[in-house]
């Protein structure tokens, strides 16, 4: 299949088949995909935490109104949010590309200057969005790539965050919930598998200028 028929046959699973598990290497690929996620400046001002734990899902499914893709999902991806982003955050990155390209630190000073002006004129409350916005695109590349791969997915928002932050314990890693994604396996009788996708007409939805 193509990757349009492939986007065509995903849709937000509701019912997973929970006697089914990704294999060591199909997490494997989705999160290296997800690792590959483009983010402003490459940043990544976020965490991806995939919980396999049944104790700590049975919990997190009480935290997002009972919905049961939480405990029924192979897996649940959580992608969190950084609570400081900062100059130190910035350095630590630039550390990373001058180890990973291996030039000089003064080479990229003016990219540094660039993205600490940039985290310095935000607010702590614009941070906070933009560090959403950046897990939201990951969020996206998740997405894409379990469907090219096979496997099913639900983007999530509907979970209460603070209950989130607590039973993972994300305020003492500086982080905070964004969006989570159970993934896994449809169920064969999950009816909205069945259903035509309903999306706009591309006469509708988009705007050719």
């Amino acid at each position: 299949m193509s990757l349009i028929d492939k986007l065509k046959w995903r849709y937000a699973t509701k019912k997973f088949d929970h006697t089914k598990k990704l294999s060591a290497e199909q997490l494997d690929s989705l999160l290296t995909a997800v690792q590959l996620a483009p983010s402003s400046y490459g940043l990544q001002s976020y965490k991806v935490l995939v919980v396999e734990n049944p104790e700590i899902r049975e919990k997190l499914r009480e935290a997002a109104y009972g919905q049961p893709q939480l405990t029924e999902a192979s897996h649940v991806i959580i992608f969190a949010s950084e609570t400081t982003i900062d100059e130190a955050l910035v350095a630590k990155y630039v550390d990373n590309i001058v180890e990973t390209r291996g030039i000089d630190r003064e080479h990229i000073a003016g990219f540094e200057q660039t993205m600490v002006g940039t985290v310095d004129r935000l607010s702590e409350d614009q941070k906070i969005t933009w560090s959403h916005k950046q897990a939201y695109i990951a969020l996206g590349v998740l997405l894409t790539a379990a469907a090219d791969l096979g496997i099913d997915a639900c983007p999530m928002e509907g979970f209460q965050n603070g209950k989130f932050d607590e039973i993972l314990g994300l305020k003492e890693k500086g982080l905070t919930a964004s969006v989570i994604a159970p993934i896994g396996f449809r169920s064969a009788d999950d009816d909205y598998s069945k259903l035509a996708k309903v999306r706009k007409p591309k006469a509708e939805l988009f705007i050719h200028i």
